[in-house]
């Protein structure tokens, strides 16, 4: 009986598997590869081990066993099981397209477009010899969980190949990851419970719901209450995001594929869905189509339109804060220049701390700057925004400031949050009172002296405090100094007068 496979060991031969096509083939093209196989190896493997216990333990005929995984997003036809994939023959980039259609049609509409927006035939990309090697790789391990040492590490090894494709992408990693660390940041904060609603409107991977799910659960609620949406403008992304999903036992979720700017896609009664909690790491100071914002349907750029070059950052804001309920709350990831750039994100942000005629005001709740070089593919220090439609008596008209740049396990390739730096940023927004030189509560009066201005340092004193200088220390020292350079002189007099005698 072969060992279970440990998180340290899968996430090893995950890593093995990369190793193999990083001298064919660049980033963005062996992700998909890689993700898509691993996906059917899981499935296939998971499925059998399933099938074969409602058999052979629960006594169920072959149909009923069958029967009661079709429709469920995992079901695994005979023509698509990884022992019909792992048999080398030439063609294999074909004979892998044709599994990947039978599972998803299998799975509609869970898993369409999931699977085929990979070509495995273009053998200029993926010629044999490189898939059978693939393919052989992953045929070396069951990934079925009687096989692994908790059903819970296969989807963390999962999240663990997604973070080493988002940092060799680096460019564009960002985009589509968000550490585990940071996600967990806002999951704490916003505490998300069962039969909420939440969405995440530029999704990647699906970390921030993935979570939330496992929030539920781990507190002892019934995660599968929940209703989890998530939108993405990229294609390849959803699929991944939707693989994610079914590799963490997420059963009920529903990822679509749209730019959320231009044709939000979680619409009912014409209207944004309204949403419990919304958590995003939206792309940051993006280019972006303003021209008909004014006449936007949906009136989500009402506290104001923001500049179209590079500045699609509060329209990403809007777009969330307008999909909240009553008493919903955002926590968004965030380039700080929304916190102080000028013109008409000074308006934006005025208007939502003192609403209008027509609009609430008092609708952001925290502000958290954080360190530099944490996410994947920009070194620029981020920053939180947390929204709430319904703050608490205690907190209206007042904003909590938290400076958490310092906090930080320092890496050349990645900073990082530590549990202790996420349980103090946790713990000083849930307090929301003044710590010296971390965080600060400004009321209304404050925030409006600074011209709305919201950079953090403007609230939170970060100056290091000086050195107390020993002043008669001091001055003893330069008499000291003074007098051994008296000495120095004398000695040097001295030297040159006998050098004179001796000439």
């Amino acid at each position: 009986m072969t060992d279970k496979l440990t998180r340290d060991g899968l996430e090893k031969h995950l890593h093995g598997v990369a190793d193999i096509l990083r001298k064919r083939l660049d980033p963005p093209e062996y992700r998909p590869l890689i993700m898509t196989l691993l996906y059917i190896k899981r499935l296939s493997d998971t499925f059998e081990e399933k099938i074969d216990h409602l058999i052979k333990v629960e006594k169920r005929s072959e149909k009923e066993a069958y029967q009661k995984f079709r429709h469920t997003g995992s079901f695994v036809p005979e023509a698509a099981r990884w022992k019909k994939v792992r048999k080398i023959q030439p063609g294999m980039g074909s004979k892998i397209n044709k599994v990947c259609r039978a599972i998803e049609e299998e799975n509609s509409p869970k898993l369409d477009d999931v699977l085929t927006n990979t070509k495995f035939d273009n053998r200029q990309k993926f010629p044999d010899d490189t898939l059978e090697l693939l393919v052989s790789w992953f045929d070396s391990k069951n990934l079925g969980n009687n096989n692994l040492e908790s059903p819970d590490i296969f989807g963390d090894a999962y999240e663990y190949l997604l973070a080493e494709f988002a940092g060799e992408i680096k460019t564009k990693g960002g985009q589509f990851f968000t550490p585990r660390e940071i996600v967990g940041l806002l999951v704490k904060i916003t505490n998300p419970q069962e039969n909420m609603r939440i969405c995440d409107p530029t999704c990647g991977s699906g970390g921030m719901l993935i979570s939330s799910y496992n929030h539920v659960k781990n507190s002892g609620g019934d995660p599968n209450n929940l209703t989890l949406h998530g939108q993405d403008s990229n294609y390849t992304t959803v699929g991944m995001c939707k693989m994610n999903m079914v590799l963490h036992n997420v059963a009920d979720f529903d990822i679509r594929h749209e730019d959320v700017l231009k044709t939000p896609l979680f619409v009912e009664g014409g209207n944004l869905m309204k949403y419990d909690k919304v958590l995003a790491n939206f792309p940051f100071s993006e280019n972006w189509q303003n021209a008909s914002a004014d006449s936007d349907r949906y009136h989500r750029f009402a506290y104001g339109i923001p500049p179209a070059k590079d500045k699609a950052d509060f329209a990403f804001i809007q777009h969330m804060l307008t999909s909240l309920n009553d008493t919903g709350q955002a926590a968004i990831i965030s380039s700080q220049g929304v916190l102080f750039r000028g013109g008409e994100e000074e308006k934006i942000r005025k208007n939502m701390i003192l609403g209008t005629e027509d609009l609430q005001g008092d609708v952001i709740e925290g502000i958290i700057a954080l360190p530099a070089k944490l996410f994947h593919g920009t070194s620029i220090p981020g920053c939180v925004l947390i929204l709430n439609k319904a703050k608490p008596k205690e907190r209206k008209n007042k904003i909590i400031f938290i400076y958490a740049a310092k906090d930080y396990k320092p890496d050349p390739k990645r900073n990082s949050l530590r549990d202790e730096d996420v349980k103090k940023i946790h713990d000083a927004f849930t307090k929301f009172k003044d710590i010296d030189k971390y965080c600060h509560v400004a009321d209304l009066e404050e925030i409006e002296e600074n011209e709305f201005n919201l950079n953090v340092p403007r609230y939170v004193d970060i100056s290091e405090p000086e050195e107390k200088i020993d002043i008669q220390k001091e001055i003893d020292a330069i008499k000291e100094a003074r007098e051994e350079s008296d000495e120095g002189a004398e000695k040097v007099d001295a030297n040159l007068a006998e050098l004179k005698f001796k000439v």
